[in-house]
């Protein structure tokens, strides 16, 4: 959803917690592939190409032996309630 409307010229923040910050290894976002939705990897790099920064749990991320870069912050709950302020739309996928 959100490669669609950065390509739609919408503007973009993404944040990913849980489980799902598992996806920015280049690895596993190599290896992952959505039913009906496509290429983790080609949806990740079209959203760095954008220059959409994704936020990531810090606390998950840690947990998991992840560190930010590439496009990526590693961010705190309370980046992720700005966020959801900021927005006038949210969208879990």
């Amino acid at each position: 959803m959100a490669r669609t409307a950065v390509d739609e010229g919408h503007e973009v923040q993404v944040f990913i917690a849980g489980d799902g910050v598992q996806l920015v290894r280049e690895e596993t976002a190599a290896a992952a592939q959505g039913i009906g939705t496509g290429s983790v990897a080609e949806h990740l790099e079209a959203l760095r190409g954008a220059g959409v920064t994704v936020y990531l749990s810090g606390m998950s991320s840690k947990a998991r032996g992840i560190e930010g870069g590439k496009g990526y912050e590693l961010a705190t709950p309370q980046k992720l309630v700005e966020l959801a302020v900021w927005s006038e739309t949210t969208l879990v996928y």
